[in-house]
């Protein structure tokens, strides 16, 4: 049966370990089907935010695996209850002036920012989970989507513990 899993890695801050850390999931033939990386407080460290679909004993071997390599320090996986995942995204949506409060009225639905607005276009920002984010884009399809951007999800367990 196939599982999603959302990885949290903490990595030391060094060159080429986004490509080691990728290249394992490649070398076993699992897609990343998001990615983000960003430093943590401590410049020495990044966080890796790694979502992948896969059959569930395989997924546990390649956390196992992960965990294994140079410059991990620590991987856990972020479960659904017991952690917070947001996904930023912007649209570039298609909107005249006869169109604008319309798009105005479901930003504000979802408390997204209008971040631009040209004569023809505008842009809207929104962060939060990914059932927030499609529900978003499905009430937008009735407008002209020119362009998207995600950020992909990134996460954190709930609670006390460091690192």
């Amino acid at each position: 049966m196939e599982k999603k899993i959302v990885l949290s890695v903490l990595v030391e801050n060094s060159s080429g370990v986004l490509s080691r850390v990728a290249g394992l999931f490649s070398r076993r033939g699992y897609n990343i089907d998001s990615l983000t990386v960003g430093e943590t407080q401590n410049p020495a460290f990044s966080r890796m935010t790694i979502i992948s679909t896969g059959e569930e004993e395989a997924l546990e071997q390649l956390q196992k695996q992960v965990k294994k390599l140079v410059d991990v320090v620590d991987v856990e996986e972020l479960h659904p209850d017991a952690s917070v995942c947001r996904e930023l995204i912007l649209v570039k949506v298609q909107a005249g002036p006869e169109e604008r409060q319309q798009v105005l009225a479901i930003a504000d639905i979802f408390r997204a920012k209008i971040v631009d607005v040209a004569e023809h276009s505008m842009i809207v920002e929104l962060t939060g989970n990914q059932n927030k984010i499609e529900a978003f884009l499905r009430l937008l399809e009735k407008f002209k989507l020119l362009q998207v951007a995600r950020t992909g999800i990134t996460g954190l367990p709930r609670g006390m513990k460091e690192a």
